[in-house]
C-alpha cells in the first residue's frame, strides 16, 4: 500500500514553485510527493509515516 503524504504529520507545503512539497522527517523539499521520492531512491515505502490526528487509515 502506497503512503499518502497528505495524511502524514511530517508533510508540508512550501512557497517555492519549483519544490512545492516537503518532508520534515527526512528534511527535503520536492516537486513530487515525498513518499514517491523515498520509494524511488531507496526502493522501500516510507518508514517515517505518522498519521495526522483524526485521519482514518483505510
Amino acid at each position: 500500500m502506497a503512503v499518502n503524504c497528505f495524511e502524514c504529520i511530517y508533510f508540508f507545503t512550501t512557497w517555492e514553485p519549483q519544490n512545492p512539497r516537503g518532508c520534515k522527517a527526512y528534511g527535503f523539499k520536492t516537486k513530487m510527493l515525498p513518499s514517491v521520492v523515498v520509494k524511488q531512491s531507496s526502493g522501500m515505502e516510507c518508514m517515517k509515516f505518522e498519521p495526522k490526528k483524526g485521519v482514518r487509515l483505510r
